[in-house]
């Protein structure tokens, strides 16, 4: 009979085991770990960190060098106290745990090692709390040791142990447990932090020190009586450690963002680039091209010179399209409404430019002679036209730079009525603006249906900086991928849209329009070679400067979010020149540069105008531009027509009104799309 029960007790034996070495069987090659969503980081371009991208999870990885010896005894102390002894899989402590738990009727005390726990937490998907999932992890952990060595694995267990949830967001490793609970780096942890942060991923919730302090104390008090148990410390130590009161702290490392309007810019951009699920697995390192120094100058220009409006300023690189600076009056707290990049507001004389290149582009010269005079067109293809001037008052014949530097509008919706107002539409996309365009004569003088951005202004008048080459804007340089990869944007990704000598030309005169037009307010502060416009909408809701060195193409923008509010007095050769120049005297400083002389001078041609005094002759126009466009510049137009399609059908131009303007700039539409203001 005994004989009976060994030899079923052995068949039982051996069929148990059997059963167990088929289940380690079935258990995942080690292969690559999950990613378990470590944070992805945003700096700018001195290397300053910007912020964290916000997940559910925080975590950090750091070297062996900057986690605290205490630390790691701390957590081989309580977790793992024979890690240094075993080969992945602890069999006694299996055996403790078992009869532990047999005794109390519970479970109190589990069997894993460092070890079992790191495989646990990166290497199964969503592992079941099951005895499967335990010889799984027990195959596992030992293939795990024999690859790697103890310090790799302890190494790798403290940057992804759980620590708890606090603020919606869980710390996943020993440097965001520290920010976490005590607002400071790992490596700058006590004794009693690291005992108490060490007690935390058997029960995150039970003793988070947040929630039950009492609970958190005297697991510390464990962790550091078995510190001097097992000789990590001394008793003397440990109980002054113990004696210590608890002071946490909620961090804000992970939470806290720089340039919070930037940063929101550049996360979209990530999010356009790589989709929404590779943003949020995180563990991306994200490099940025924004300069802090110029973002903090741009503030200080708008605040002291602004009392009560909102400005707005970006600024980019035309041999680049880096963006530099992107920043915005006001806080983020009470808006997070991105008046930089995200506004569209109504340019003003500003989008003058674009109807002065599209003369150049068809050889028109600037000397080219208009008459200033009230204008009242009854009938033309766009309607009824009607344009005068604040004080009725006209220069007669003049060029179209005299027209320019003084801003007039009748000439200009004149100019705009001889080169074509759908040409000035794709100019107006050549040089980079994105925003809707009907290509109405009103939009000649800024009056646009939805309005540009900052941003747009920007990047067009970059356009002219680097001699007819467009630049793509770009906020990041290159994005670090967890396991090294990098993906370089910041190439520079250039288009030449006309010749440089156009380019040239149109510089001449706005700066001219700088030196003695409606930009000099910005030479109180700035002295260097500059170009630029400045831009006043109806009512003076909107003012602005545009203008650019062969360094920086800046756009400034006054007015208030509501864009209803009008600010008496405010025109663009007032405050946003002066911003403009005291932006730049920081932002340049000593570095001033001319443009070269272009490689393919502007060349004008006969011109026969409608409205133009020279070579006067009903209909017509001018005849081709000086620039051959090639097919790239086709597809540009065919665009520029697709995405004004896709956008809400155009209205009919609405009647053009008379309107008082400031002085000493002439005032461009209202925002009523398709009005004109006088000029």
């Amino acid at each position: 009979m005994l004989v009976l029960v060994l030899t079923a007790g052995a068949i039982a034996g051996l069929s148990a085991l059997g059963y167990v070495v088929a289940i380690a069987a079935s258990a995942p090659e080690l292969g690559k770990p999950v990613n378990r969503g470590l944070t992805s980081s945003v700096y700018a371009s001195d290397g300053s960190l910007l912020g964290y991208i916000q997940a559910d999870e925080i975590s950090t990885p750091l070297a062996w060098t900057n986690i605290p010896q205490h630390m790691k005894d701390a957590t081989v102390a309580i977790e793992d106290e024979r890690f240094y002894k075993h080969t992945g899989v602890d069999y006694s402590a299996i055996v403790r745990a078992a009869v532990r738990n047999f005794t109390s009727g519970k479970t109190v005390q589990g069997g894993s090692t460092i070890t079992m726990q790191l495989v646990r937490n990166l290497y199964l998907e969503q592992p079941k709390r099951d005895y499967k999932r335990k010889i799984r992890e027990a195959k596992l952990a030992s293939d795990l040791e024999k690859e790697h060595s103890k310090r790799w694995i302890l190494q790798q267990y403290l940057n992804t142990a759980p620590y708890g949830t606090v603020g919606g967001q869980s710390a996943m490793g020993v440097q965001a447990a520290a920010q976490t609970f005590f607002a400071k780096n790992a490596k700058d942890l006590t004794l009693a932090e690291c005992a108490l942060l060490a007690g935390l991923p058997q029960a995150p919730s039970q003793y988070n020190p947040f929630l039950n302090p009492k609970d958190a104390t005297e697991r510390r008090d464990e962790v550091l009586g078995k510190m001097a148990e097992l000789g990590y410390i001394t008793r003397s130590e440990a109980a002054a450690a113990s004696h210590e009161e608890i002071e946490v702290k909620h961090g804000t490392r992970y939470t806290k963002i720089r340039e919070p309007y930037f940063f929101d810019y550049v996360k979209q951009r990530l999010i356009d680039k790589y989709g929404i699920n590779t943003v949020r697995r995180g563990g991306l390192k994200v490099y940025t091209t924004i300069d802090r120094e110029l973002q903090d100058a741009a503030r200080a220009a708008v605040n002291s010179s602004l009392n009560g409006p909102s400005g707005a300023i970006v600024s980019i690189e035309p041999k680049t399209g880096y963006i530099r600076t992107m920043a915005s009056s006001g806080g983020y707290g009470q808006s997070q409404f991105n008046l930089a990049a995200q506004g569209r507001r109504q340019p003003g004389s500003s989008f003058k430019t674009m109807a002065l290149v599209t003369a150049l582009r068809q050889g028109i010269s600037p000397s080219t002679t208009y008459n200033s005079h009230p204008i009242n067109i009854k009938s033309s293809p766009y309607g009824p036209i009607k344009v005068s001037t604040y004080s009725n008052s006209y220069s007669g014949n003049i060029s179209l730079t005299q027209a320019t530097v003084t801003s007039d509008n009748s000439v200009y919706i004149q100019l705009a009525l001889d080169v074509g107002p759908d040409n000035v539409r794709d100019t107006a996309r050549l040089m980079g603006i994105r925003s809707k365009l009907n290509g109405y004569p009103a939009e000649t003088l800024g009056g646009l249906e939805r309005g540009v951005s900052p941003l747009e202004m920007s990047r067009a008048y970059s356009t002219l900086s680097a001699g007819g080459v467009r630049p793509q804007p770009e906020a990041i340089e290159k994005v670090v991928f967890p396991g090294g990869k990098t993906d370089e944007l910041g190439k520079p990704s250039r288009k030449k849209v006309f010749s440089d000598g156009i380019a040239s030309e149109a510089t001449k005169i706005l700066r001219q329009n700088v030196i003695g037009g409606t930009g000099t307010g910005t030479r109180t502060y700035f002295t260097c070679p500059a170009a630029g416009k400045t831009g006043t909408t109806d009512n003076f809701k909107d003012a602005w400067f545009v203008g650019y060195t062969p360094l920086l193409s800046t756009a400034v923008w006054v007015g208030y979010p509501d864009s209803g509010i009008p600010m008496p007095g405010m025109a663009g050769g007032t405050a946003p020149a002066t911003i403009w120049g005291k932006f730049m005297a920081k932002a340049q400083g000593k570095r001033c540069k001319d443009w070269p002389e272009p490689k393919e001078p502007f060349e004008s041609k006969p011109f026969t105008g409608k409205y133009a005094e020279k070579g006067k002759k009903e209909g017509g126009g001018p005849t081709g531009p000086t620039y051959k466009e090639g097919k790239d510049d086709d597809k540009d137009k065919k665009k520029s027509k697709s995405e004004d399609k896709k956008q809400d059908s155009p209205k009919k131009e609405s009647p053009p009104k008379t309107t008082p303007e400031p002085e000493p700039e002439p005032q461009s539409p209202s925002d009523t799309p398709g009005a004109v203001a006088p000029g």
